[in-house]
């Protein structure tokens, strides 16, 4: 049988061009939110953290450097409210679990809301200067990354997919940073969807940018990039869906998790 031809990359997901919005109730497509957050330097808002539960607070308390601690808190402060308003619901009273591992069952698979049929799914992540939240009917994963220094890409590219890494030895010496992030972006969401995070080998899953004959995407997933606009040099992130509705992507207020707000269904 003659080998199928290289498949041609999916355009990188751009955010949808209406102004930033407040989430509301939930229409059961997949959807994604960005949230730019200030850097180091930079004034730092006040947040509002009153709807975060015990855990949540010691884990943020845990942080050492302040700035960790801040993105910590932003990124949880907006998960509680986006799926509040997602819930018609307090932020305050969404109550979290996790699904069983699907390597080992042990209770560390997929965070999740609680119950045998959840209303919907969810991932998050974070990086310095961005938070990503995912919300659909199916299964979803999100992850956001910085580009590491190119010094750091040649030891971590070892441990990729080997269609990943010819994909990589294709490109220039100055694009494989950047290049390196997409296709680790990829994997982490792919990963979080599947509920295994890291625990499974990084060669086992090709999620390059082309689908190729000796190398295809994940049976029953889908895969996307995300055009991050000004942050597009320095940033990576992607979704990776068991949904076969197109996500939509959207920006969420800068001040989302810092002004005191409760947002429930009337």
């Amino acid at each position: 049988m003659t080998p199928a031809p290289d498949v041609a990359p999916v355009p990188d997901l751009g955010p949808d061009p209406a102004p930033p919005a407040t989430p509301g109730p939930w229409d059961d497509r997949p959807s994604l939110w960005l949230l730019g957050t200030p850097g180091r330097g930079e004034p730092q808002p006040p947040l509002d953290d009153s709807a975060l539960d015990a855990d949540e607070r010691a884990r943020a308390a845990a942080f050492v450097r302040s700035s960790d601690r801040r993105l910590y808190l932003a990124a949880h402060i907006s998960l509680r409210r986006l799926l509040g308003a997602c819930l018609g619901t307090w932020p305050e009273s969404v109550r979290f679990t996790r699904e069983p591992c699907p390597r080992c069952g042990g209770p560390h698979g997929r965070p999740a809301l609680p119950g045998p049929h959840p209303p919907l799914h969810f991932s998050l992540s974070h990086c310095e200067g961005l938070v990503l939240i995912g919300v659909a009917g199916s299964p979803v994963g999100v992850d956001a990354e910085r580009v590491p220094d190119p010094g750091a890409v040649g030891d971590l590219v070892k441990v990729l997919h080997p269609a990943e890494r010819a994909d990589l030895a294709a490109l220039p010496a100055e694009a494989h940073a950047t290049a390196f992030c997409r296709v680790w972006s990829r994997k982490e969401a792919y990963l979080k969807g599947v509920g295994v995070g890291l625990g499974r080998a990084l060669d086992a899953d090709y999620v390059g940018d082309r689908p190729r004959h000796d190398a295809v995407h994940p049976s029953g997933w889908s895969l996307r990039s995300l055009d991050l606009g000004p942050l597009r040099g320095t940033h990576a992130a992607a979704v990776a869906l068991r949904d076969t509705a197109p996500p939509v992507l959207r920006i969420l207020p800068d001040a989302y998790p810092h002004t005191p707000q409760q947002v429930r269904r009337a």
